[in-house]
């Protein structure tokens, strides 16, 4: 069929990769349970953007190059884990920052419950918010934007999860290399047009990754509500996923070809 062998083993076999959590999955997951249904499907987009460039430079045999040449092989890893390790400080910075905005929110509430509490609550959101926006953010400052500059930020905001998501995806070597690992294998050597049968396999992961996403995603929106009547859960949980974003790092930076 097309060129593939084993087509159900590799259909049970990429479901089950598709379901084991990972830095793609864990950052969809973050922003739907903060940001809502939309932007979770904006990071989604970028995972999905990322997978589809990995899996095409795969059937052109990259990935062999890429097996070849140690020293690409290297430049791409610590790229990413650096990145990685990044998007996991930001995470931590935030929580942190949201905890402490939390006191000060409990302590100002006493003394003036109305007004004071409500911009507590906005803080303490903004906080949060920062799990995926730290780069935007560190350049804030202290006046109040202009008219054309509020109109420009939330274009900027919203393309930030499909971008952030998409150098996440992209800056993984181990990837390109398991792909080609992991395909070959029911890819049929006497195949006509081995590209073709490189396809049929990569559609079917790909349909196994919109419906996981989609899974997280829908699963995070409904989540949110109750992270956000919860605020030092939310910064609990911001800070966890940081850390695992730096575990994330810390396993890509000690990747090996072998």
């Amino acid at each position: 069929m097309l060129g593939t062998v084993n087509l159900p083993e590799f259909t049970l076999g990429a479901l089950l990769i598709v379901l084991l959590p990972g830095p793609n999955s864990m950052y969809v997951l973050s922003v739907a349970a903060r940001k809502g249904v939309r932007r979770g499907y904006r990071a989604a987009l970028g995972v999905l953007l990322g997978d589809t460039v990995l899996l095409t430079l795969t059937a052109a045999g990259a990935a062999s190059l890429m097996g070849r040449s140690p020293g690409l092989f290297d430049v791409v890893k610590y790229l990413g884990a650096a990145y990685l390790a990044w998007l996991g400080v930001g995470m931590i910075r935030a929580a942190v920052q949201a905890v402490r905005r939390l006191g000060k929110t409990a302590a100002t509430a006493d003394g003036a419950p109305g007004a004071e509490a409500v911009a507590g609550d906005g803080a303490v959101l903004a906080g949060t918010a920062m799990a995926t926006e730290t780069a935007e953010t560190a350049t804030e400052t202290a006046t109040e934007p202009t008219p054309t500059t509020q109109q420009q930020q939330p274009n900027a905001a919203e393309r930030s999860p499909l971008r952030r998501a998409l150098i996440v995806s992209l800056l993984n070597p181990k990837a390109i290399l398991f792909d080609l690992a992991f395909l070959s294998q029911f890819v049929s050597p006497h195949a006509v047009h081995p590209v073709a049968a490189f396809f049929l396999l990569s559609m079917i992961v790909q349909i196994f990754s919109v419906s996981y996403l989609s899974a997280l995603i829908l699963g995070g929106d409904r989540l949110a509500a109750r992270f956000r009547r919860r605020r030092r859960l939310t910064a609990s949980l911001t800070g966890g996923v940081g850390s695992l974003f730096l575990g994330f790092a810390v396993k890509l930076a000690t990747a090996s070809l072998g």
